[in-house]
């Protein structure tokens, strides 16, 4: 049985996908949530958000006449998910995905899913522990999540040497945590798309941004 402090974690979802436009993605997950709609945005009725976003990375595609061809940006869809928790929201999220997969959205090798973890809770501590938790299962991540090779570039394994760097620190603090994972990037650290986010674990967006902890080693 999950604890409670579990079903209670708040979350954020990213759900990469096409086959259908932003536009019936959007007017879908309006139906279910009994919400408004504008533009690809919904606001459901307790107020939260839910986005349906263009995203380059995503191969767009539809199907005509059982067939999958090319297709525009259009069919380019990231679902962006409000803050939810397992024990309030789980059922809604698996609901609206049933359905926008019964209005003809699907996914293809250029698809993931990333979960952003609230990381208000984390301490220098439980932030060294989750990079050694990762990086001593690496394979067996990619192993049964069977990650497609094609999304390797955008969920890259647990880098050896951070995780040796960090492990030479006897009591590392958050300061050097962040300075050991931007190491060797170039790039502003406050970019968004900075490229040490592209990793299975990525601790750019509890650095900068959400403060989340985001893992992006998902396939739909």
């Amino acid at each position: 049985m999950a604890s409670k402090g579990f079903l209670q974690t708040r979350f954020g979802i990213e759900i990469e996908f096409t086959g259908i436009t932003r536009e019936k993605a959007a007017k879908t997950a309006a139906e279910l949530l009994q919400g408004t709609k504008i533009g690809t945005k919904v606001t459901a009725q307790d107020g939260r958000v839910w986005g349906f976003v263009y995203d380059s990375s995503i191969r767009a595609q539809r199907k005509q006449e059982g067939q999958i061809i090319s297709a525009d940006n259009e069919y380019c869809v990231e679902l962006v998910s409000p803050i939810l928790t397992y024990d309030g929201d789980i059922e809604t999220l698996q609901e609206l995905v049933r359905r926008l997969r019964k209005a003809g959205a699907f996914t293809n090798t250029t698809c993931g899913i990333h979960v952003h973890l609230d990381g208000a809770g984390h301490t220098a501590r439980s932030i060294t522990n989750f990079v050694n938790i990762i990086a001593s299962k690496n394979d067996l991540f990619y192993k049964a999540l069977e990650i497609a090779p094609q999304r390797m570039n955008y969920c890259k394994k647990m880098d050896s040497t951070l995780v040796e760097k960090l492990n030479n620190k006897r009591q590392p603090t958050m300061r050097q945590i962040e300075d050991i994972w931007y190491e060797g990037y170039s790039e502003n650290r406050g970019n968004h798309y900075h490229n040490s986010r592209y990793h299975f674990l990525n601790l750019h967006s509890f650095f900068t941004g959400n403060h989340t902890v985001e893992l992006r080693g998902y396939v739909q």
